[in-house]
């Protein structure tokens, strides 16, 4: 099969808008967690959450406009806004521009989310329930369709290769980079669009998670100790929006050109658990299985991973149990591995975070430093491995693994190398 390298990145999210910006943020250990502004969670547990910073692009902030014209924008969904922006970022970075219809017909999108246009969704289900049906927008379906942010990126470029979509809950964005990045071995394009978004903080979005129990209710006083992956005080996962985007490349195709190369991919595992909508299985097995199977494809041993961006979510039940994976997995080479959650600073953005974790691994790779797991100030299960509390830890890094689980048992993972 043919190599798979990365040749452009793009971000948005809650500690801001491009990939430089957002990393010096996380690498300086700052959190992009605050009271919710964007809708009254007065009467809601959770009243907190990871919001895309709104403002001038010039103080790594994000506005609609910036990316799409003024009279398109209410015509899609804050999910599709984030994954166009992500997406400009990375084709820009990447230097990819298409001259001929063959070069068009190689070059394909993979975006996914895992909920997709949520607000949308309620504000056409609030017409409806007041009799105002007629009044919705003809825009309303493909505002909210999952898959119309990958037909909007091909829209917008004139990519016209493979154009898919991956719905699989929280691992939807490691899901699109791993099946794109198969489509390029493979040989179905040369070049892939791949990631995630999503857009979730909403009165639907947080009141649906808060009636599971699934948020964290103890830290609206104090948003930014709230997301506290491994900590004995976490209470629930803290909700984020945004989105990650990889412009994935043949490695020929992107030597032939001169194009910048960050990493490569070289493993990609999938699993299921066959065990529960929202419970992992006992002992994470189908993390475990997950994260064998990309060493298998890859070739690699577990001895050959440097550093994990674990999947991390700050719920009691969760992290523990990821971690027990990786040390079943990694046996005694545990106690050489760097392990951190980057959503101690994020949140979680459900469908986007095994999107912005990949640029954050690529990151890692590159700059040879494992971000921090905030609020980690005392461990609800005792390990070997090192969690990287608190501060940034510089780390001699070739190969990353990078978890995202999701809820009905799907799990993700993806390893990253330095190109060969």
């Amino acid at each position: 099969m043919r190599r798979v390298v990365v040749t452009g990145m793009g971000i948005v999210c809650p500690l801001g808008l491009g990939v430089e910006h957002v990393w010096s943020k996380m690498l300086a250990g700052q959190s992009g967690i605050g009271a919710i502004t964007s809708f009254d969670a007065g009467d809601l547990p959770a009243k907190i959450a990871g919001e895309v910073p709104l403002g001038p692009i010039a103080e790594g902030k994000y506005t609609a406009s910036d990316w799409i014209a003024v009279k398109d924008v209410k015509k899609m969904d804050p999910f599709i806004h984030y994954g166009i922006a992500a997406a400009a970022q990375a084709v820009a970075d990447s230097g990819w521009e298409p001259q001929t219809e063959e070069d068009r017909c190689a070059t394909g999108v993979m975006m996914g989310s895992g909920i997709g246009g949520l607000q949308t969704i309620y504000e056409g289900s609030v017409l409806v329930h007041e009799g105002k049906a007629r009044r919705m927008s003809p825009f309303f379906i493909p505002s909210a369709l999952i898959n119309l942010i990958s037909g909007q990126i091909s829209i917008r470029y004139g990519f016209k290769g493979p154009n898919h979509a991956v719905v699989t809950a929280c691992a939807t964005g490691v899901h699109a980079i791993g099946d794109a990045a198969r489509l390029v071995a493979f040989g179905d394009a040369d070049v892939m669009v791949a990631g995630g978004a999503e857009a979730t903080v909403c009165a639907l979005g947080i009141g649906g998670f808060c009636a599971s129990r699934a948020l964290s209710t103890g830290f609206n006083d104090d948003p930014t100790a709230a997301s506290r992956p491994w900590d004995k005080d976490r209470d629930g996962f803290v909700m984020g929006e945004g989105a990650g985007v990889l412009v994935l490349e043949e490695y020929e195709h992107a030597k032939q050109r001169g194009a910048k190369i960050y990493a490569e991919i070289s493993g990609y595992g999938m699993s299921g658990d066959a065990y529960h909508i929202t419970a992992p299985a006992e002992h994470h097995d189908g993390a475990f299985r997950a994260m064998k199977a990309a060493l298998k494809s890859g070739g690699l041993t577990p001895q050959d991973v440097d550093y994990i961006n674990a999947h991390g979510t700050s719920t009691p039940l969760g992290d523990d149990l990821e971690l027990e994976a990786v040390e079943n997995l990694f046996g005694d080479h545990a106690k050489n591995l760097a392990m951190s959650s980057t959503k101690s600073a994020t949140g979680h953005l459900l469908g986007a975070a095994g999107a912005i974790e990949a640029v954050f691994s690529i990151l890692a790779l590159r700059d040879q430093v494992a971000p921090p797991t905030l609020n980690l100030h005392e461990p609800s299960r005792a390990s070997v491995i090192d969690r990287v509390a608190l501060q940034a830890q510089p780390r001699k890094i070739n190969v990353v693994l990078s978890n995202s689980f999701g809820f009905g048992g799907t799990n993700a993972s993806i390893l990253f190398r330095k190109p060969r």
